[in-house]
């Protein structure tokens, strides 16, 4: 490699960060991703998502079923530029039935950050991304939000995380004051206060002003009692609270914890500062040639995610990227580690959730969006140079089956492309009837909101009407060694076998208890709650 490629790499990979927010829905996700853009420059106006409809619709909720409801539906990407940083923003939907999205855009970030709901603390869907980034040794920082309204004491909260997660908490500011009295937060690392004043609906940077911990002006800024408050709680956290250990951040064992409001802006932009400081730079991954550090000088990447549609006039599939090692740069021309195919990368385009612009170059830890003329699959990786490929995203076990009909036989083709490029995409598992009389496809969900997004997306999009019936299972198991181990065991009680979208075996069963009675019955017959990865390496344990 040419020291001055090798010089070129190292200085972009520096100054990229990319992260995830992992949330329970209704913590303020959505709002503070609003926030750290209007930090960052790239918006000049932030809108609520649950917004009166004259305000401006959240940026990274684009899809017209998110704007409807006021949820995150679908993970966007925003690229932005921040104190001479590029940061890979990967939003993520906070709503539990879709999880598996969120998994798969973990699998592209380097660092997560937890939001938590001030009142709520730990909620479900919040512990269940936890662990995923746990699984994955992502360093994971704590963003407690809604200061500006009651909550709980943020030692309590400390506690809690400590105890529940198993992380060691680190306090990187402190809140004065809680509600209406929320008056701002102090920076421990450089012993100051930052006052803050509050803009309307919070749609523009909140004024801060800054006071040195021991200068006498503060006694005039902030009541006695607020004063009082700060200063015995900092007695407590210096007494008996740890040093920040970057080491132990960086393994996922330590969090550190930042305190703050989104919709007033009060404590983000110090939150944005802290994390480009402390926040893992782009790593190396996994990959059949074993670990590939970011600065390899030829140009890998895989594909994360999937999305039909985003642009619903030229009815587009763009593929997302995440960019792992050395430069890519437009029209190159690279191997695809699945097919042995070589393709030419036209139309690379950075993401902006539903905004496209033109690139020509990206280096490890950004995210590109590629046209997919349907020739990519979740998981896939592409190369140039010797082959590899890194590790394979895996479908989960769905939990919710029904079968989707399509009443209007006029509609047959634009049936069977949307529930096709659906299917790519990953926002729905497809099976189908090994009874070759019953052609329907069968959707098979991890929440009941995922048929609602596919039958909204069929109209919206495909002009499509369609038809759910549901299926009285809750449980499906893939058939390790496929169809001829499942052809010895003979007939099966109990349990219906349907075949995936890659023509594999499935048990769907009605119930746990069905489902141990047959592998009791049959212990020979080995059953995975994880669809066999198609692209990639089987991910390890250590590191799925």
């Amino acid at each position: 490699m040419s020291t001055e490629l090798q010089s070129e790499l190292h200085k972009a990979v520096d100054r990229r960060r990319n992260f995830a927010i992992i949330s329970h829905p209704d913590a303020g996700k959505t709002t503070l991703t609003e926030k750290l853009l209007l930090y960052g420059g790239a918006i000049h106006e932030a809108g609520a998502v649950k917004a009166r409809r004259a305000q401006r619709k959240a940026t990274s909720d684009w899809m017209a079923m998110e704007q409807q409801r006021g949820i995150s539906i679908t993970s966007t990407v925003l690229q932005f530029e921040y104190q001479n940083c590029q940061i890979n923003l990967l939003d993520t939907p906070g709503h539990q039935d879709f999880s598996e999205d969120t998994y798969r855009t973990l699998a592209a970030a380097d660092n997560a950050v937890m939001l938590i709901d001030v009142a709520k603390g730990l909620e479900p869907q919040t512990r269940k991304l936890f662990e995923v980034c746990k699984l994955r040794g992502i360093p994971i920082f704590t963003f407690v939000n809604k200061l500006d309204r009651p909550g709980r004491e943020p030692l309590e909260l400390l506690d809690e995380i400590e105890q529940e997660l198993g992380l060691v908490t680190y306090a990187v500011n402190w809140p004065i004051g809680m509600g209406d009295r929320f008056k701002g937060v102090y920076a421990r690392e450089k012993q100051q206060i930052h006052l803050f004043e509050r803009s309307a609906h919070g749609s523009r940077e909140a004024l801060d002003t800054v006071v040195d911990l021991g200068d006498a002006k503060i006694e005039e800024l902030l009541e006695q009692d607020l004063y009082y408050q700060l200063k015995n709680d900092l007695e407590l956290l210096e007494g008996v609270g740890p040093e920040l250990d970057l080491e132990l951040v960086h393994q996922g064992k330590m969090t550190p914890v930042f305190f703050g409001s989104a919709m007033t802006n009060f404590g983000v932009e110090l939150f944005l500062r802290e994390f480009l400081e402390y926040a893992l730079k782009p790593g190396p991954h996994n990959s059949t040639v074993g670990e590939v550090t970011p600065i390899y000088p030829e140009f890998s990447g895989f594909v994360f995610k999937l999305q039909a549609n985003m642009d619903p006039k030229h009815r587009d599939r763009v593929a997302f990227i995440r960019v792992c090692t050395g430069k890519f740069e437009k029209d190159m021309t690279v191997n695809h580690a699945r097919t042995g195919k070589t393709i030419r990368l036209s139309r690379p385009q950075k993401l902006f959730a539903q905004e496209r612009e033109s690139i020509d170059v990206a280096y490890a830890g950004d995210v590109i969006g590629l046209n997919n003329p349907g020739v990519f699959a979740i998981g896939d990786t592409i190369y140039t140079g010797q082959k590899l490929e890194y590790e394979g995203i895996p479908y989960f076990s769905p939990e919710l089956f029904a079968v989707l009909r399509n009443p209007n036989p006029s509609k047959f083709k634009q049936f069977q492309k949307g529930v096709s490029e659906l299917r790519e995409e990953g926002a729905v598992q497809i099976m189908y009837s090994v009874d070759e009389a019953k052609r329907d496809p069968i959707l098979a969900a991890v929440g009941q909101l995922q048929f609602e997004v596919v039958q909204f997306r069929l109209q919206n999009e495909y002009g499509v009407e369609t038809l759910l019936e549901m299926l009285p299972y809750s449980v499906a198991r893939w058939v390790e060694g496929g169809w001829e181990a499942l052809n010895k065991i003979g007939r099966l009680f109990n349990t219906t076998t349907v075949r995936d979208s890659m023509g594999r075996p499935v048990l769907l069963f009605r119930n746990e208890w069905n489902c141990h009675q047959l592998q009791e019955d049959h212990p020979e017959l080995k059953l995975s709650n994880i669809a066999p990865v198609v692209s990639g390496q089987q991910p390890t344990d250590s590191n799925s």
